[in-house]
């Protein structure tokens, strides 16, 4: 099992801004439903702008427009916990949503420190070292992968071939064309990975290293400024990862994911196949090769920009 000290991001002139956070995660919210979605009768068909208007939310929520409008301009320091829960429901926001409403609208003063170091306990690393034909992963905050077992090396390349800082999700899914080429879906992933930095800025919006991150990736990937600009929210618990693997070709992976009790910021991401599945063999050929297949994933490239 390999792991590595916290990552140090270059830190940000300022922190993520709540207030603008928070309006234009509203505004995207609102500007993706139709009156019609809702209920409401849409008068005329030349509409101003591309959703619900503000008066239409507001209507919906059963709150004063100026209210509505008050919120979303950033101004949610008061705002009650059932106003909240009305808008989550007039917006139809999932569980994450309704989270990632509730960090940026009401934020918690007493904080742990953003930047603190991500230890890992030592019956965690004991525990990924069991899992000897799983692959299995630590993820924390910024999606800063701390620490993974073996069949990970196997399966995603041995990170510890690569700088500290580079090990984490995102880096990884933007900045390095061989996880383009190992996701199938290439496209889905980056969304998954972007819409859980998104949860972290609304729980964190004074880590500057997750500023900073944000810049530099907004600075030097396309794909990721596009993603980004979405606000799209969710926590990624379970699914299926199509992956093509260099050395044993296709792989349909199940992921599940478990928060630490005691740390709801990282997770314990695990893969695995079918029994009797083309994919169970192939992970049961990858555990028999041992370093053999690490070194295969281990020929990483120079980073490239987007």
């Amino acid at each position: 099992m390999d792991e590595y000290l916290e990552p140090v991001h270059e830190p940000a002139a300022g922190a993520l801004d709540p207030r603008a956070e928070l309006s234009e995660f509203l505004r995207t919210r609102r500007a993706r439903l139709k009156p019609e979605d809702v209920g409401l009768r849409s008068f005329g068909r030349y509409r101003r702008v591309p959703g619900l208007r503000r008066e239409e939310l507001a209507q919906l929520a059963g709150v004063s427009v100026a209210y509505y409008t008050r919120l979303e301009q950033g101004n949610g320091r008061h705002v009650s916990a059932e106003v909240l829960d009305a808008i989550a429901r007039a917006l139809r926001l999932s569980d994450a949503e309704h989270a990632h409403l509730t960090h940026l609208a009401k934020p918690k003063q007493k904080r742990k420190p953003a930047g603190r170091a991500q230890q890992v306990r030592g019956p965690l690393r004991t525990l990924l070292d069991t899992m000897d034909g799983v692959p299995a992963i630590l993820v924390g905050r910024r999606s800063d992968i701390l620490a993974w077992n073996r069949m990970a090396a196997a399966v995603f390349g041995d990170w510890a071939e690569l700088p500290a800082h580079e090990r984490n999700w995102a880096r990884l899914v933007f900045m390095r064309p061989e996880y383009r080429d190992l996701f199938v879906d290439w496209e889905h992933k980056a969304n998954d990975v972007v819409s859980q930095l998104r949860m972290d800025a609304g729980s964190h919006p004074d880590d500057p290293q997750l500023s900073a991150l944000v810049g530099e990736l907004s600075v030097k990937s396309q794909e990721f400024r596009r993603l980004w600009a979405t606000h799209d929210v969710k926590e990624k618990c379970h699914g299926i990862q199509r992956l093509h693997h260099p050395l044993v070709g296709e792989l349909d992976l199940r992921l599940e994911s478990f928060h630490q009790a005691d740390a709801h910021e990282r997770m314990l991401v695990t893969y695995h196949a079918e029994p009797g599945s083309p994919s169970a063999e192939a992970l049961r050929l990858l555990a028999s090769w041992g370093t053999d297949a690490t070194r295969a994933g281990a020929g990483m490239p120079p980073a490239r920009t987007a």
